[in-house]
């Protein structure tokens, strides 16, 4: 057996992955060469001899210090799998997994689940593979995680981080988006990840403008290169293997990649914008919640639609800088639907990483804590797009001009991205 005790372990950086090669004892003559997948370039792994898929790992030092697999696993083709964990101290173990299928998975074929590894010495682990045999064969390069969340911390890098969970297509819509990542900033948001399988050209300009400046963590997302991912929710209207582009996973995935790097993790979608009410921004909002529900983990904030084909009357903010930049203006989308008689209000959620270890997209499956309903008039999300109820007319919608109370800097700020992305010439 080539992982066997006082093997030897060396590597380094190959072709733009880390690889590594455990040399074993002398008296054995079958090295094992193990990549470990650190570019984000393999951010999907397939299981061998199996229908799943690992996608990264992380220490759960409130379970024990157990090593978490994000994975992707097709509940109907369950079989045993085990866990290979290695260190840089020469050592190998196998141990058996309990697979843990997540309960939301909107009765996709493929679903958002957490292998769980249990054994001694986890502490020391370094990377680990998911297999289905309980004893590696020799002589096959075996693709490896790294394993993340080594080290509890105390203090974050950042106080909030968006998780933006999928970006697919051709999505082009750049004006929103410049005004979202602007408000986020102007709202106290340091970081913002994005789960990227494609985009529009435009809007490749401006990530990458963005990225440049250091505020958005893009990790390629090729989903669509292993499954046929769904473009909804809904299986009977968009069929696929995987809800949604595989959005549960990469929610999952966001909340244990900031664990200990970000205070607070806000979960919504690219069009959105988790806007305070009563207060400047996000840092004295969340001191305000946070103090009077202290163990509270999930802030669960109201979703409210602003329909893109209702326009404000006065045109102040119909841009003649901004006529052929494509996407939606949201300055000039100030009317807010009502809420529904009888129906649920979906929400989205500001979290403490470091109190959920299971979440979907309108609220967290487990958690330590629970969840608080912020109030409608505290803070909701300003959510631009096609209506919901597009029979209302413009005198049966609210005003709602919360987005102006920023407009200086806003489109200042916005106009300042866009010529940096190459998207506005400069007068």
């Amino acid at each position: 057996r080539c992982l066997a005790q006082g093997s030897h372990l060396s590597g380094g950086i190959e072709g733009g992955r880390e690889r590594w090669l455990f040399t074993p004892p002398t008296n054995n003559s079958c090295p094992l060469i193990l990549t470990v997948c650190g570019d984000a370039l393999y951010s999907i792994m397939p299981i061998k001899d199996s229908e799943h898929f690992m996608v990264s790992a992380f220490i759960d030092h409130r379970l024990d210090g157990v090593i978490r697999v994000i994975s992707i696993i097709s509940r109907n083709h369950l079989q045993p799998l085990y866990c290979v964990y290695c260190s840089t101290e020469q050592v190998c173990k196998t141990v058996y997994t309990d697979v843990q299928i997540h309960s939301d998975h909107f009765s996709f074929p493929y679903g958002a689940s957490d292998v769980i590894c249990k054994g001694k010495h986890m502490q020391d682990a370094t990377h680990v593979l998911i297999t289905t045999d309980k004893i590696d064969s020799a002589n096959l390069k075996m693709e490896y995680l790294p394993i993340k969340n080594k080290v509890v911390q105390e203090t974050f890098k950042f106080n909030f981080t968006v998780c933006i969970s999928n970006l697919f297509g051709d999505y082009n819509n750049v004006l929103q988006f410049a005004q979202s990542m602007e408000m986020y900033k102007l709202l106290g948001v340091q970081h913002v990840v994005i789960y990227k399988t494609s985009c529009g050209p435009d809007l490749e300009k401006l990530l990458k403008h963005y990225e440049t400046e250091g505020m958005l963590e893009i990790v390629p997302w090729p989903i669509d290169q292993f499954l046929n991912p769904s473009s909804g929710w809904n299986i009977k209207i968009h069929k696929g293997d995987i809800h949604y582009y595989g959005q549960l996973v990469t929610l999952n995935e966001c909340i244990y990649r900031h664990m200990y790097q970000s205070k607070y993790v806000l979960l919504n979608d690219i069009d959105e914008i988790i806007m305070p009410y009563k207060h400047a921004n996000l840092p004295s909002l969340m001191e305000d919640l946070q103090s009077a529900q202290p163990n509270i983990g999930v802030f669960l904030i109201e979703n409210h639609i602003f329909p893109k084909t209702q326009f404000e009357e006065s045109g102040k903010f119909k841009r003649a800088e901004w006529n052929n930049i494509p996407g939606v203006n949201i300055m000039e989308h100030i009317y807010r639907e009502p809420d529904r008689k009888n129906i649920y209000n979906p929400t989205k959620m500001i979290v403490n990483p470091r109190k959920v270890q299971q979440t979907s997209v309108h609220s967290s499956l487990k958690n330590t804590g629970g969840s608080f309903l912020v109030p409608f008039n505290v803070c909701r999300i300003v959510h631009v797009r096609v209506p919901l109820q597009g029979h209302l007319t413009k005198e049966q919608l609210f005003v709602d001009k919360r987005v102006w109370d920023f407009e200086q800097e806003l489109i200042q700020n916005v106009d300042q991205t866009l010529k940096r992305s190459g998207l506005l010439k400069p007068r």
